[in-house]
């Protein structure tokens, strides 16, 4: 520790005994005086050589080679002359003294003498020729011969006598930083801007002889120095305290008069506690030894015993002698401040902490300084917490070591998806193809997908191995082909996501057979990254921050520097202090500025003082002394510029060191134990009465636009915990804006909560919000008070009350209060309590109110059957205060383990308990990496919600990104995007660093390369946007240089899944779509810029989610997951599905009004699967996929559902994209809004459903899934419901509290039953699919995107049901073509195909193709778009009166398309010719067979009359009393005429004489197949009468002219049911008596 004065305040640091071993280079007291001794014959020897009076010209450098040491030193000299009178009078009072039998008592009383040295000039004159206080005003030595003052820097100088009467240890400081430590800063040092200074030659010299100190002196100042007077002259005199060099090379002002010194001033001998101007000439050394300073003959006594008595220093290298009297050791850049060092100070610094420059000069100030940087660089300017958390990460990361295996793979592990096998589609056997490296073909044979990975290698290896006893078979993998990720041996080959969309795909399952030791393992950590230190700010230089702290702790001190420089030139000349004052003034406004204009209290008063004390008068009476010693027990020895410049040094540390705290990473190194030491007294919270209150300040930074809009501001303080206010907020007095250096709101007024701090909880959070009340005269319409808002909410703070070691430091008393919590209560056993009463388990599905929440804490011991209950308990806890935690942790600790799931609720921003958390953490860590991929972004985002940095949630995330490629990729995006949080950001900021030293160096430049390409990508697609049209393309092919530059150099992972590699880039669109082409596998991204995706990721996870859990249960709908990831501020990349169209697209090939026809995505689906079975399987994915989808976007009310938001692929999987809108917030057009119905289902994707347009069992079948979909969803309400309360403040727009949630609440309907939830999303169906809204919604899209540039390009169809564009060149000319004859089809529904007979040149016999009337319509179409300027022949009218599909319309037609088609083909050969007429008589699959004629026996026979046909299918169950009858589906019903009948249900509980029990369901029309799902209920009956009933079932068709028709029935005796479950079963309708 540095030597301190105990009068500045600070610890001095004394040795414990006397008796204790010197330390080097400190010498005794009586060493001391004979080495005076030998110092004073030294001097009376130098003064035989002095230089004549008149300074010599030439250049004044120290270092210049025509002068001796001794003339350099010398020059430095002003001597001042004093009388033999004055010398004898002062000889003789020195002589009155007996040393020997003086006390200390005696000395003080002497000192404070008014009588002792009452002449004018109070120093004693034999002082006069000694350097013996740093306090002097000019720092200069004098000699016997006057010369010319020159601006020649001095040599550092060292006290006479120690400041102490004991040998002091030596101290570690130089220019104010303690070299034992790492530097703050390492900038390189800057030469010198300067040139050397010629001297100046005054016109007069002062010529003073200089006097000889005796050794009866040397013993007087050495007892001087042990007067208690003395040790108090320390604080007064803090601001004249040698503090070191300060850099600058400005010349010194020539003193115009002799120094008026203080008559005090002389008694502090203590060079540490007096200002003392001392300049250091640094010279480079070489060989890495420690800088030596050569001078001349030294200044004082002391100076010639150190240059007569040399130091060695031990460095590690051969020694070097020391030939000054020390070994100075600078630091880079920050260094150029500081305390020069004097004897006390001597000590042997390593030459390792050493940098200096040629030129570079060091010049003195106060010893304030000195310690004040001392005190920011060591100690008081670390974020301890911070300290703490490196400490925990670097303990972390011991406990995975780089050679382990297992959680240092080094390698992508495929993801895995937990299945359960629901027999059908789900099992079965897959086609695998393996790749081994001593087979030159691959290795293909059929296994089961239950299969796990070790019988797939083990299968594998018996091809090129005998004897597999021999061959270790966990020392092999098997790698996805073209992917960089390998299968886990212990799961299931099915089980595996890349297998699942194989089979999703029906693509070939590719992979390859590798030894573990080939294996590619570039990401691992390696020996060196165990033990690289943890430097959170080391490698996040390409991360994009929202507030990146532009003052770092290198421009902090070139701002001090320019303050200290400032000070220097202050001190240098009193009588120029009136006009430096300002640039000390404005050096400390420049500093505030920089630290966001904050201007602290204490800056601005000791402004104010500092002020006011340079018009004071220069010196003081002696009566004025006396009275300060009268009054306060000491004497005031300062100058008032003086101690007002104290006062100021300490504002500006105070300031900076809070800066360093708050925002200015930790110093490499720092350790806690450095810091426990300075551990106060301490007691604990509990038992502590007092209220809590603080100062409320003043708010700084405001914006200049405040200042005019608001006229008054106040503060409304809040303690909350549990987001819950533990105390009604006080609101602060309103007040207005001030302004000293910089616009503040200032209140200073004092806040009391009424509150005890021992009732507090640990997390007590404090919450400041600023309120501005707007300025009434800042609008001037006379109507403004009229319409004047109500305050505005400006901005938001929240800070924890404890610090992360459980305390908080109350400034007064100095003491820590420290929370230790209460011991935890007995928990009873949960063998003694009675099970929970059945109708209280609603409690754990429902909203609770206050009475809800106070019976369920009351019962919560009796609720530990249902784990999943315990959030809803915690919840209701009366009172987190001190008190109550006991209670609420001994709960906690005795209830089952939750779920992972169900565990994340205790993560909520309404647990607020350390401990909860803690344990919640816990449970969740026994999910597995895969289950917790799922969760993360969530995981990230309750790192807010967490009091302090250093957490479980926060080890539990880098403990398992150490171990997973995976988790670290995605984190690493993640906390990227987190950093731009305004409130939380540094907090991401200090864990991105700590995940990017732990990552290790393969995985960190992995990252870094990710990064960059994101940017180039980021830039040239933000290029490509703003450009114009015209110039795009050339934009594209300019940007794409630098893009390709990166590839020629790297191969990269894309973010979007780490197992990608990209080694090619193929931009194809814009938005910026590229293709990149790892090894054989092509996949599609677009770059999106301008657009915030972090919604869309959050709906494509909780998509992903729903299909996991419908996976889980044995539902697979087939759902497209897609990736998505934020990259930064509005820009993203995107995964592309191949294959796929949006439906905007394929609609129109049928004209804008495509949207309100019901065939194009039939017929767009059967272009692309012509064959049967293909369209079937097509069909069937559609109706999966849309079930899906359905669900899916009601459930999280997904928004903006325009066709060009909904693709459909060429396999039948319709997916959604574009979430911008969700959770309600539907599109608005004007008052208009576009989304009105609960999801999109319309009638063209009904069409594809049925099969065609009448409903049929497909229907059902899809009513089916979207119910079971929907009630799997419904069972983890409370997953969801938690996943997306953790995102509330995430920053996304539409996701904001409580309301958002409650749309998704609503939407879920927890309390109802599976059979209500069924019924419901039944009615949500059928409102779908009759909602006009939304294929009106369309056609406004359709219109708004209508942008026609002629035809496709060349790789897409030309026509709708052509697969691909024809050419005359690849089919022939074309002679002729007639309409031949037309026929009737009947797949999928009744239609009219006419047929055209062509004949081409080289072909003898004609060709025949089948085309129907509108796709004669859509050729005509587009051939009216391609040639707008020729004459077409006319086309027949669409319009028919009465029906279309019949023979006579079909008739008429073939006539008018036959004279179509001749006059077409006779036109100009420019149309003749074209692509487009080719493509349309090209034949394709449809017209090599002969189609619609099996169909017709597809058509429905009429009956027989009394025929009766069909099944139904019900559920029946019983609960509370009540049998519940759904009548869910009926299918395959016949009519007597054969027309499709209008069938409803009515039933009857028989015997029922009077028709009480009739119950019947709604009436639906024209159908054969209908859905119903309706509830029928028959409340009031017991088991045992129902027993006794039978249920009778009725189909009836309603007819509007004639009697209803009776379609069939079935009879139920209720005996045979089991009415404790519920019963679902189809039942055959029969002839039955119809009652």
């Amino acid at each position: 520790m540095a030597h301190i004065s105990s009068g500045n305040g600070f610890k001095l640091d004394r040795p414990a005994s006397p008796g204790v071993v010197r330390p080097k280079g400190i010498v005794g007291k009586e060493e001391a005086l004979r080495m005076e001794l030998e110092a004073l014959d030294k001097i009376k020897r130098e003064k035989r050589h002095t230089l004549p009076a008149t300074a010599p010209s030439g250049n004044p450098l120290p270092n210049q080679s025509a002068q001796t040491s001794t003339s350099r030193q010398e020059k430095d000299l002003i001597v001042f002359s004093e009388s033999e009178t004055q010398q004898k009078e002062q000889k003789d009072k020195f002589e009155d003294i007996d040393l020997e039998k003086l006390t200390k008592e005696e000395l003080e009383k002497l000192l404070l003498d008014d009588s002792f040295g009452v002449n004018k000039m109070t120093r004693p004159s034999s002082l006069l020729g000694c350097n013996l206080s740093a306090s002097y005003p000019g720092g200069h030595a004098f000699s016997p011969s006057s010369f010319h003052w020159t601006p020649t820097p001095t040599h550092a100088q060292t006290p006479m006598f120690p400041s102490a009467p004991f040998p002091k240890p030596p101290c570690s400081f130089q220019n104010g930083f303690s070299p034992a430590l790492s530097p703050f800063i390492s900038l390189p040092a800057q030469p010198t801007p300067f040139l050397s200074f010629t001297s100046i030659q005054p016109p007069a010299a002062l010529v003073y002889p200089q006097p000889a100190v005796t050794p009866e002196m040397a013993k007087l100042f050495d007892k001087i120095a042990s007067t208690s007077e003395y040790l108090k002259n320390g604080r007064s005199s803090s601001m004249e305290t040698e503090s070191g060099s300060v850099k600058s090379l400005e010349p010194m002002p020539q003193p115009s008069e002799p120094p008026n010194i203080s008559r005090f001033e002389w008694l502090d001998l203590d060079p540490l506690n007096k200002r003392k101007e001392v300049e250091v000439e640094e010279k480079p050394t070489v060989s890495s030894g420690p800088f030596v300073e050569e001078s001349g003959t030294a200044k004082d006594p002391w100076d010639a015993v150190l240059l007569d008595e040399p130091e060695v220093v031990d460095n590690g290298s051969p020694s070097a002698q020391v030939k000054s009297k020390v070994t100075l050791a600078t630091q880079p850049r920050r260094a150029s401040t500081g305390a020069a060092v004097t004897r006390s100070q001597s000590l042997n610094i390593p030459a390792t902490s050493t940098d200096h420059s040629p030129g570079k000069q060091v010049r003195g100030t106060s010893f304030l300084l000195t310690q004040n940087m001392l005190a920011v660089e060591k100690k008081e300017g670390q974020n301890l917490e911070v300290v703490a958390f490196c400490e925990d990460i670097s303990k972390l990361r011991s406990e995975f070591p780089h050679d382990d295996l297992a959680t240092n793979p080094g390698y992508v592990l495929s993801p895995v998806i937990t299945q359960r096998d629901a027999g059908g589609d789900n099992g079965g056997s897959v086609k695998v193809s393996i790749e081994i490296s001593d087979s030159q073909q691959p290795v293909t044979f059929t296994c089961d997908v239950s299969s796990p990975v070790d019988l797939l290698i083990m299968q594998a290896l018996c091809w090129v191995h005998d004897d597999l006893n021999q061959v270790d078979i966990s020392s092999y993998v098997l790698k996805v082909c073209g992917q960089e990720e390998v299968l886990q041996n212990k799961h299931s080959l099915g089980s595996h996501e890349y297998v699942q969309n194989c089979r999703k795909w029906e693509t070939e399952i590719k992979l390859q057979l590798l030894f573990l030791s080939t294996m590619r393992r570039d990401l691992a950590r390696t020996a060196e990254d165990d033990i690289s230190p943890i430097v959170l700010e080391k490698y996040l230089g390409l991360v994009e921050r929202l507030f990146k702290e532009s003052v770092t702790r290198e421009v902090l001190a070139e701002h001090l520097e320019g303050y200290y420089k400032q000070v220097n030139l202050c001190l240098q000349n009193e009588s120029t202090q009136y006009k430096t004052v300002d640039n000390v003034v404005q050096s400390v406004k420049n500093l505030c500025c920089a630290l966001d204009e904050v201007e602290t209290p204490a800056i601005s008063d000791a402004i104010k003082k500092l002020k006011r004390s340079v018009n004071l008068p220069r010196t003081r009476s002696p009566e004025v002394h006396l009275n300060k010693l009268e009054c306060r027990g000491k004497v005031n020895l300062f100058h008032p510029v003086e101690e007002s410049l104290a006062g100021l040094t300490d504002a500006v540390y105070e300031l900076a060191k809070l800066y360093l705290r708050s925002f200015c990473p930790t110093t490499p190194g720092c350790t806690m134990e450095e810091h426990l030491e300075d551990r106060r007294d301490s007691k604990e919270a509990s038992g502590t009465t007092e209220h809590l209150q603080f100062t409320l300040f003043a708010v700084h930074g405001i914006p200049a636009t405040w200042v005019s809009s608001f006229e008054k501001y106040y503060l409304m303080c809040a303690l909350t915990h549990n987001n819950r206010n533990l105390f009604k907020p006080i609101q602060s007095k309103k007040v207005g804006t001030y302004k000293s250096f910089f616009y503040h709101i200032k209140w200073d007024e004092l806040i009391n909560f009424p509150i005890s701090v021992a009732l507090l909880p640990l997390e007590a959070m404090l919450s400041l919000s600023l309120y501005g009340v707007l300025n009434q005269n800042a609008n001037n319409s006379p109507d403004s008070n009229k319409q004047r808002k109500g305050p505005e909410l400006l901005g938001k703070v929240s800070m924890p009350l404890l610090d992360f070691r459980r305390q908080v430091d109350f400034p007064s008393p100095a003491v820590d209060v420290l929370y230790v919590g209460p011991q935890e209560n007995g928990c009873p056993d949960p063998q003694s309590l009675d099970p929970l009463d059945p109708g209280d388990r609603t409690f754990f599905s429902t909203r609770l109110s206050r009475a809800d929440k106070q019976l369920l804490w009351d019962q919560r011991y009796y609720c530990r059957d249902y784990q999943y209950s315990l959030p809803k308990i915690l919840a209701s806890a009366p009172s987190w205060d001190w008190g109550s935690m006991g209670e609420i942790h001994s709960l906690l600790h005795h209830w089952p383990p939750l779920s992972p799931v169900s565990a994340l609720e205790l993560l909520d921003s309404k647990f607020a308990d350390t401990e909860v958390r803690k344990v919640a953490v816990s449970w969740i860590e026994s999910s597995s990496d895969d289950e917790l991929a799922d969760y993360l972004p969530q995981l990230v985002q309750a790192v807010k919600f967490e009091c302090h940095l250093n957490n479980a949630l926060v080890i539990f995330l880098l403990s398992r990104a150490l171990g997973n490629v995976n988790i670290a990729h995605y984190l690493y995006w993640l906390l990227r995007d987190a950093v731009q949080d305004p409130a939380f950001g540094q907090r991401y900021d200090r864990v991105l660093g700590a995940l990017l030293c732990l990552c290790g160096t393969g995985l960190r430049a992995e990252l870094e390369k990710q990064t960059r390409l994101v940017q180039l990508l980021g830039a040239l697609a933000e290029k490509v946007r703003q450009a114009s049209s015209s110039t795009r393309q050339m934009v594209l092919l300019e940007g794409l240089e630098r893009v390709q530059s990166f590839f020629q150099k790297n191969s990269c992972r894309l973010p979007i899944t780490p197992s990608l590699v990209a080694k090619e880039l193929n931009v194809k669109v814009n938005p910026l779509v590229f293709e990149v082409f790892p090894n054989s596998l092509s996949v599609l991204t677009v770059i999106q810029v301008g657009e915030d995706l972090r919604q869309d990721m959050l709906a494509l996870q909780m998509i992903r989610i729903m299909d996991r859990i419908w996976l889980q249960e044995g539902l697979d709908l087939r759902i497209v997951n897609f990736k998505c990831i934020s990259t930064g501020k509005d820009k993203g990349m995107v995964e592309l599905v191949p294959s796929s169209e949006t439906l905007r697209k394929i609609q129109v090939e049928y004209g804008v009004t495509g949207s309100f026809k019901d065939k194009p995505l039939a017929e767009w689906l059967r272009k692309y699967n012509p064959a049967e079975d293909e369209y079937e399987k097509a069909s069937e994915n559609f109706i999966y996929t849309c079930a899906g989808c359905c669900v899916a976007t009601y459930i999280l009310g997904i928004c903006d559902r325009h066709n060009d938001n909904i693709m459909l692929r060429s396999s039948g999987h319709m997916f959604h994209i574009d979430f911008g809108k969700f959770l309600g917030h539907a599109q608005m057009i004007g008052s208009f809004k576009r989304d009105r119905a609960p999801f999109v289902l319309t009638s063209d994707m009904a069409y594809v459903i049925n099969g065609g347009e009448r409903p049929t069992s497909r229907f059902q079948l899809f009513v089916d899934l979207c119910s079971q979909a929907y009630n799997l969803i419904r069972k983890h309400s409370n997953l969801f419901l938690n996943l997306l309360s953790l995102m509330t403040q995430s920053g996304l727009p539409e996701l904001t509290g409580v309301q958002d949630l409650k749309y998704v609440y609503d939407a879920l309907q927890p309390q109802t039953t599976d059979a209500e939830a069924t019924i419901f999303f039944t009615r949500l169906i059928e409102s779908s699919l009759g909602s006009v809204a939304t294929k009106f919604n369309f056609f406004i899209h359709n219109l708004a995107q209508l942008r026609f540039s002629g035809l496709p390009s060349n790789d897409e169809p030309i026509l709708s049901f052509a697969p691909r564009t024809y050419t005359m060149k690849q089919d022939g000319r074309i002679r002729d073509a007639s309409v031949f004859s037309f026929q009737k089809r009947y797949n999928p529904d009744k239609h009219y195909t006419y047929v055209i007979r062509i004949l081409r040149e080289g072909q003898n016999e004609p060709q025949f193709v089948f085309r129907t009337f509108d796709e004669f319509q859509e050729l005509h179409n587009k051939l009216t778009i391609l040639f707008p300027l020729w004459k077409l022949p006319g086309f027949p009218s669409k319009m028919v009166l009465g029906r279309t599909h019949i023979k006579d319309v079909a008739s008429k037609r073939k006539v008018e398309l036959s004279s179509y088609v001749h006059n077409l083909m006779r036109s100009s050969t420019e149309v003749t010719q074209c692509d487009l007429i080719y493509t349309f008589f090209h034949p394709i699959a449809r017209d090599d067979k002969t189609e619609g004629v099996e169909g017709l026996s597809k058509t429905p026979v009429s009956p027989t009359t009394g025929r009766v046909e069909g099944e139904v299918k019900l559920s029946v169950s019983y609960r509370n009393s009540t049998l519940f009858i759904m009548v869910m589906h009926i299918k395959d019903l016949i009519s007597n005429d054969g027309a499709d009948p209008n069938p409803y249900v009515k039933t009857y509980l028989l015997p029922d004489p009077h028709k009480t029990s009739k119950r019947k369901t709604k009436i639906a029309r024209k159908t054969r197949n209908p859905t119903f799902n309706e509830m029928l209920v028959y409340s009031g009956y017991s088991k045992e009468t129902l027993k006794q009933r039978e249920l009778q079932l009725s189909v009836l068709s309603a007819e509007s002219l004639r009697e209803n028709c009776y379609l069939g029935g079935i009879t139920l005796s209720l005996k045979d049911f089991d009415l404790s479950r519920e019963t679902v079963k189809w039942y055959k309708l029969t002839t039955v008596p119809y009652f």
